[in-house]
């Protein structure tokens, strides 16, 4: 059963890769949709299973960040390798510490266009906004996909402001 749905979370990744933002103007992208959602602590809740690793986690339904609530992404070399970094807006920086404090040992799991690519377990209060999470997909792909999150969060981020 558990091969079974590492080759389902391995068949729905190439729709990451394949376009699946919504085009804009012609040669134009919205961008992808980063969302992060928070590990369940009883054991119920939305089944996820990320796709290289095949580590199967139940989450919280709604999620604890949002594509609007992300500024800023990048690619970050730390002493593990390569992962992404997001920047949360300063009230959404400010949620995630007191969601960090009083949910230490939870992982945060992040959610691309539908598909989950990351966990990072929560090991102690992050208080400047910042996350690192590792993703499961090749080094080599990670610039663009942090390309298409920024792009994906600023155009949240202006339809919210409308």
């Amino acid at each position: 059963m558990r091969s079974f749905r590492f080759a389902r979370a391995l068949l729905a990744l190439p729709l990451l890769f394949a376009g699946c933002a919504t085009p804009g103007k012609q040669g134009e992208s919205a961008g992808r949709v980063a969302r992060f959602f928070l590990e369940s602590g009883d054991g119920e809740g939305v089944p996820a299973i990320l796709p290289r690793s095949g580590v199967a986690l139940r989450l919280n339904p709604k999620p604890v960040i949002t594509e609007s609530d992300v500024v800023g992404a990048d690619v970050a070399e730390v002493d593990l390798g390569r992962c992404v970094r997001f920047q949360l807006a300063p009230a959404a920086a400010r949620d995630l510490y007191r969601l960090s404090v009083v949910h230490q040992g939870r992982r945060l799991v992040l959610q691309v266009d539908g598909v989950f690519l990351g966990a990072r377990r929560i090991d102690g209060a992050i208080a400047d906004g910042r996350v690192f999470t590792f993703v499961e997909i090749p080094d080599d792909s990670l610039p663009l996909l942090v390309e298409d999150i920024k792009v994906g969060s600023a155009a949240a981020r202006r339809k919210d402001s409308k």
